[in-house]
């Protein structure tokens, strides 16, 4: 095609160029706004049939940040120990004390605080620091085997089949 037959070259100057009023061709109005606009509205046709899969969650999901861990601090422990003592959470024998961190529903120890009694602790989880800190203290760190956690649920298991029979 020659450049002088061309549709923009013919239509310069005029005010329209081709698209009748002034209006027609100005802005995002002619194309029912930008974007996504109207998808929901006036532009759902076209979305349902081109973008099916545009609305909705897609992707993965992060497990790793479903867990929340709970955890105490062995100062907590420290500064409450005569009220955990008084509430039977601690039991003392002969200047130790012992606690299991499974019952209280803690997961995991962290090392912030002074250690000033001899602490028996059995517990999942521990921060290095802790376990030196009672360790120093003439104290010891039990941390709980994959193993002992299998029994427990077996005892739980059989007690549910136990009680299956009974009903």
């Amino acid at each position: 095609m020659a450049h002088k037959d061309r549709k923009i070259r013919k239509y310069r100057g005029t005010r329209n160029c081709g698209w009748g009023n002034t209006q027609k061709h100005r802005g995002a109005g002619s194309r029912g706004g930008r974007g996504n606009a109207g998808i929901y509205k006036h532009k759902w046709c076209r979305t349902s049939k081109f973008f099916p899969d545009h609305l909705g969650k897609h992707g993965f999901k992060r497990h790793s940040a479903d867990k929340k861990i709970s955890a105490i601090n062995i100062g907590f422990i420290e500064e409450n120990l005569d009220n955990l003592v008084n509430q039977g959470k601690i039991k003392a024998d002969n200047g130790k004390f012992y606690l299991n961190l499974m019952d209280l529903n803690c997961d995991k120890l962290l090392g912030a605080g002074k250690v000033n009694h001899k602490f028996v602790i059995t517990l999942n989880r521990c921060s290095e620091k802790a376990k030196k800190k009672i360790e120093e203290a003439g104290g010891k760190v039990i941390i709980a085997n994959e193993n002992d956690s299998n029994i427990e649920v077996e005892e739980k298991e059989n007690i549910g089949i136990e009680e299956k029979d009974k009903i």
